[in-house]
């Protein structure tokens, strides 16, 4: 099992999902990102120090060589990793940057529609479009502040 499977079943196993995972270079700092979909908050404190408890437990037990281990919400900003994350979020405004071009545009900000048939769809303020979803780079929730 690699180490992202590893991370991916432990903090499944205690009821979040594993938004994101950084490694720094030969994985001596490992960026956790988790969320709790049903946590009309998000993820606090204490949901943190769970995991990262679980985790330094599961990482000693795998003989896993790390330096430090951060674990954190995926924060206002969100990335979008998944397709299922492209569904949930339906509704919310995003920026996307696409590894290739589309219509001589690599960045978008819209709102997102969902996803169907493997393309993002968007509402733009020039009109709508769609988004191969293996061309995009990078995806995240933009911030609303009330």
């Amino acid at each position: 099992m690699n180490l992202h499977e590893l991370i991916e079943k432990t903090v499944v196993g205690l009821g979040y999902e594993l938004v994101d995972l950084e490694m720094s270079p030969r994985a001596r700092v490992l960026r956790v990102f988790i969320d709790k979909p049903e946590k009309e908050r998000g993820v606090d404190i204490d949901d943190c120090v769970a995991v990262s408890n679980q985790l330094s437990r599961v990482l000693t037990v795998e003989n896993v060589d790390y330096d430090r281990l951060e674990v954190s919400s995926p924060g206002l900003d969100r990335p979008l990793k998944k397709p299922a994350d492209y569904e949930r979020f339906a509704g919310s405004e995003v920026h996307l940057k696409l590894r290739i071009p589309f219509n001589g545009r690599r960045n978008f900000n819209g709102v997102l529609q969902g996803l169907q048939d493997g393309k993002v769809r968007l509402v733009l303020d020039s009109g709508e479009a769609e988004l191969d979803l293996g061309n995009i780079e990078r995806a995240r929730l933009v911030p609303k502040f009330d």
